[in-house]
């Protein structure tokens, strides 16, 4: 159940209450597809720096090592040992963006694996089954991913089979829950508003889906090659059509800028690789913008990433020492750059929590963005 706390303007301050504790809202959920960070990070580094949800992959866990074999050891959360919620994201995408040849039908997507390359059906009914063995916290509902830019023919007929795609995950996921063996009988499901950057089929799609009374909803088919300007635009005009009273989801976004203009127009929970991505790559978060830890200029330099920061990496390392370690080729390097960039995220939504709760989000912003975009000398 999703309480709304506080507005300031249109950013919402909340709390979701689940079956594996409460998130506070707006949130980052820390991206760990395979069941963990990519970067060397466990469930307990997870903890330490103030994660309040992990997203994992329906897609991917399918394939390795079989939502079934996860099932059986006791499901998601046992399995990785993380007690918190976990949302795990339908494999829509993944379908979409990593199948190659595919044939979408009514019933679902026929395609191969990207691994084995081994024939594979997912449909809403398939998806659901697999989330529900996972046991995550919140499932998400099966939706169509339609390529950028799509014409306004394929959006419409694309969104259409997303709603009836989403009709039949609730059936589902509701006939799942009632089942006495099932790993987490009150898992949630979360529905997909899709349309690109059609603001008018957008609004129609809200309309329809949030006539399912679903758990929350999420914004789908953004940040896949529109401008940061279309992004905001759709978000603005889409926002206000879905419930108040329920999360909103802006899928795969962003950069700390995306994030700060998403919450200002209603958004809740985020979700993005860049922070885990970036960091394997020595680009680490401040503050004042982004660090290139591979630069020569920080070969001598013995402050922490960012002074008062209070990261692992932070508060034991310096600049230095893993500019060398990353230059080293030395995973430690690149596990340090991992945590300390999800915790500028993690530390950053608890700002973003406060200021809301304070009635000076629209200051607060203002603030970090002019800090953010001024760079770095």
């Amino acid at each position: 159940m999703y309480r709304l706390l506080k507005k300031d303007g249109r950013a919402k301050r909340g709390e979701l209450h689940t079956v594996h504790g409460t998130i506070q809202t707006p949130v980052f959920m820390n991206v760990g597809t395979v069941a963990a960070i990519k970067g060397a990070v466990s469930s307990i580094d997870l903890r330490e720096i103030r994660t309040q949800v992990e997203l994992c992959n329906t897609y991917h866990l399918h394939v390795r090592p079989g939502d079934e074999v996860v099932r059986k050891l006791g499901g998601l959360h046992k399995f990785m040992n993380w007690d918190r919620p976990i949302l795990t994201d339908s494999g829509g995408f993944q379908v979409f963006s990593l199948a190659g040849l595919r044939k979408i039908k009514e019933e679902g997507v026929y395609f191969h694996s990207h691994i084995d390359g081994h024939k594979i059906f997912m449909g809403p009914e398939e998806s659901m089954q697999i989330q529900s063995n996972l046991g995550s916290t919140i499932a998400m509902g099966f939706d169509e991913c339609p390529p950028h830019p799509a014409t306004r023919e394929y959006m419409q007929n694309s969104v259409d089979r997303t709603t009836r795609w989403l009709v039949r995950c609730k059936e589902k996921l509701t006939q799942l829950n009632s089942l006495p063996d099932t790993v987490n009988p009150r898992q949630m499901l979360f529905g997909i508003n899709q349309g690109g950057t059609f603001a008018d089929i957008r609004i129609e799609h809200a309309k329809a889906i949030r006539e399912l009374d679903l758990d929350g909803y999420a914004l789908g088919g953004l940040a896949v090659g529109e401008s940061h300007e279309e992004m905001y635009h759709i978000i603005e005009e889409t926002v206000p059509y879905l419930p108040e009273d329920k999360p909103v989801y802006l899928m795969g976004v962003g950069t700390p800028p995306n994030i700060l203009e998403a919450v200002e127009r209603g958004v809740d929970f985020f979700d993005c690789v860049y922070p885990s991505r970036n960091g394997r790559h020595g680009h680490v978060y401040t503050n004042s913008g982004k660090l290139n830890l591979f630069n020569a200029k920080y070969e001598l330099d013995d402050r922490p990433i960012e002074e008062g920061c209070g990261c692992p990496a932070c508060r034991h390392h310096t600049r230095a020492y893993i500019r060398h370690l990353l230059k080293a080729k030395e995973m430690l390097g690149m596990r340090l750059c991992v945590l300390h960039n999800l915790y500028f995220y993690n530390h950053m939504m608890e700002e973003i929590r406060q200021a809301i709760e304070e009635g000076r989000y629209r200051e607060y912003k203002a603030e970090k963005l002019r800090k953010y975009m001024g760079g770095l000398s």
